[in-house]
């Protein structure tokens, strides 16, 4: 089964690593499976020392994710790597990311959706569900109907992405994701681990009142 909670986590070239680790620690501790690292903004070299060190840092079971890099996924040798639109694409970055290692894509509309399908992607996200303030230029919202949709269009599981609160994720998972990325309503809350621990429930509610019907 697919982690239902996706962590992101940014990194920036003045955060010290020791706070990423300990970060890392509680979102591990509280059950998340699945944690994706971002570091636009930092250089090649320290983007690598941070990967390092949040894998080294948690148990073998939680998978630490590197957005756009592939090539640093490997050289870390990180769980796998996460690619945009924008990015390598999926079967070059599974060249350098093989199996078990896992490449993920974003995708904002069908016709992105439906490629990503005929690729080797292991998992495919979608959104922004909700308007974010997370990325400089986002994308234009889809909404819960692009999930819908895609529920019916793949097997692979959906990672729902974009604006995605406590409040917001039940019907996310009803509209037929399989998990939620959070970033903001994450880290930002007074304690990120224990809000990981509602979303986890939470997940765990919707996913069976779904399966129910």
């Amino acid at each position: 089964m697919f982690p239902t909670l996706y962590a992101i986590v940014d990194a920036t070239p003045a955060q010290p690593i020791e706070s990423l680790v300990s970060l890392a620690h509680k979102l591990a501790d509280a059950g998340v499976q699945v944690i994706q690292l971002r570091a636009k903004h930092t250089p090649p070299r320290q983007f690598h020392e941070i990967a390092r060190a949040l894998i080294t840092a948690v148990p073998q079971n939680v998978r630490i994710i590197i957005n756009d890099r592939p090539d640093i996924a490997s050289i870390a040798i990180a769980a796998g790597v996460h690619v945009g639109q924008e990015d390598l694409p999926v079967e070059a970055a599974r060249q350098i990311c093989p199996s078990p290692q896992w490449v993920g894509i974003s995708t904002h509309n069908l016709e992105q959706l439906r490629a990503a399908d005929h690729t080797s992607a292991d998992y495919i996200a979608v959104g922004p569900i909700y308007p974010t303030a997370t990325k400089e230029n986002p994308d234009p919202v889809v909404g819960l109907e692009l999930i819908r949709v895609a529920r019916k269009l793949t097997r692979k599981p959906l990672v729902a992405i974009g604006g995605i609160t406590i409040k917001s994720a039940g019907e996310v998972f009803r509209a037929g994701a399989d998990s939620v990325a959070v970033i903001s309503d994450l880290l930002n809350a007074p304690d990120p681990a224990q809000r990981a621990r509602e979303y986890l429930a939470l997940a765990a509610q919707a996913t069976a009142a779904r399966g129910s019907f």
